[in-house]
Parts: C-alpha cells; structure tokens; sequence
C-alpha cells in the first residue's frame, strides 16, 4: 500500500491497521507506553516516530498514528510524559509542565527507543522518519540531531528550537539551533507567519543557519495562520494550510523513506 497525497488510497487497499499500546524501554531503562499502528499487509513498512506536543499524549495524535499507518509507515509514539504518572492528557500534561518540563535528555532517549522498536520488527524496511508538533517540532528536532539516527525530520512550528540564552535551564541546557551542524537527514519545515513561538523571526535564524551548515532542507511558511494551524479541534486550525501542509508531509515521507 502506497499514498503519497491526502485522500490518495486505492478503494481496494489492505486498509486494515492494528493498534495498541505497548510499552517500550526508554531512557535509562525506565518503561515508557507507546501508542504502535501497523499498516494492514505484509510489509515491509518504512516507520515514523511520531512525537507529540506539549498538550500531551493525547486523542490528536493517536489519531495522527492510525493516519501515518494508514499511508503505509509503521508509526510510534511514545508517551514522553510517562514519568508524571498515568492520566487523563490535560492533566499528565499539567503534571510535566509543574514539574518544569521534561528533561531534554530523557525526550531524546525515548524517542531513540522508539526507533530502535521500530527497525527491530522483521517488517521494517530500516528507514525512519521522526515528526512533531509544537514542542514536539523541537523535540524531533533534537532528537534527529543528538542522535543522527533518523532519515527524515518534519518540524511543525517547533517552539524554542531557537532559544535566548536567558532561556536555557538544567531541563533544557542547550539552544536546538546551534546544533544544526549536526543534522544529517532532510528536515521540511512548516509555519505559520502570524505564530510567535516560533516567531518569523525565530524561522529566519533557523533557515540562516541550515543554508550556513549546507543542510537539505525545505520551509513552508504560511500567512493568515498561527501556532497549531492543522489541529482541527481548535480556534487556531485553518483549513487550506493546513491540507497543504499535510500534502508536503506526505510527499517529503514519500521522497525520502520509501
């Protein structure tokens, strides 16, 4: 099963997918739950750790999973709050946010775990992307740099891939941005002009450094839309950037793990 657009299945796919939750090993062996779809068939599959923002681990992004499988990646996406407790999304997601956050280090493990699940099952074709949004656009931003192990990055309005050094803490000590040096996989990026965090601003000194550093990279910036502009459920969604945006998706997985 291959679709590279929006709304591209064949009506006589193996649409079938398999969810469940799982638990995985994560950072410093502590045992993380994972939300895991598989496409229907035999494979094999190209994978996507999928990384979820800051409002947690929550009904968007399982349902973001089951799409992914859908259009035939086997998906994973850990639980990065999973160290608060167990709980509804809003309130683990609170939990995370008095706690002051979750560390980087840990974020970059887990998601490390992820992927090691995914080129592990007998089906992987070895080939994983990583996307999140928000601060999962970060988090998957530090995850394909720190360990140099994915072979695609989507950043989804990534808040505070470009710090002010005022902002660094134990949490989160370095600035994402200056560690483009060591990107080695694409990276497409999608933003909305009228966002704050990332601000244009904060979208202009990251593509500045990308060109610096030779790095392959694609930005969609989009006017009349802010931070979240895909999340359906909310204020902030606006239709035709956000289906856009989903069509560049589609296609940068397409190009670079199928």
């Amino acid at each position: 099963m291959t679709i590279a657009t929006w709304n591209g299945i064949q009506t006589d796919a193996d649409d079938a997918l398999t969810a469940e939750t799982i638990w995985i090993t994560g950072h410093g062996g502590a045992k993380v739950n994972a939300y895991f779809v598989k496409p229907g068939g035999a494979g094999p599959f190209p994978g996507i750790v999928l990384t979820h923002h800051a409002p947690g681990w929550d009904e968007f992004y399982r349902e973001t999973a089951r799409r992914f499988a859908q259009h035939g990646y086997v998906t994973i996406c850990p639980n990065l709050y999973s160290r608060s407790g167990q709980g509804s999304p809003d309130d683990m997601a609170a939990k995370a946010r008095a706690d002051g956050g979750v560390p980087d280090e840990t974020v970059v493990g887990d998601l490390k775990a992820g992927l090691d699940y995914i080129r592990a099952l007998p089906y992987s074709t070895g080939k994983v992307g990583i996307i999140g949004t928000c601060s999962g656009g970060r988090h998957s931003f530090l995850a394909a740099v720190k360990t140099k192990a994915f072979d695609a990055l989507v950043d989804c309005w990534g808040g505070r891939v470009v710090m002010n050094p005022e902002d660094l803490n134990p949490r989160q000590p370095e600035n994402p941005v200056d560690l483009t040096k060591d990107l080695n996989c694409p990276i497409l990026g999608l933003f909305g002009n009228d966002d704050q965090n990332p601000s244009p601003a904060h979208v202009d000194r990251l593509e500045e450094e990308l060109k610096k550093q030779g790095k392959n990279y694609e930005f969609h910036r989009y006017d009349g839309a802010g931070h979240g502009f895909v999340y359906y459920d909310r204020p902030a969604y606006r239709q035709a950037q956000a289906m856009e945006a989903w069509g560049h998706i589609f296609r940068f997985f397409a190009d670079n793990l199928k």
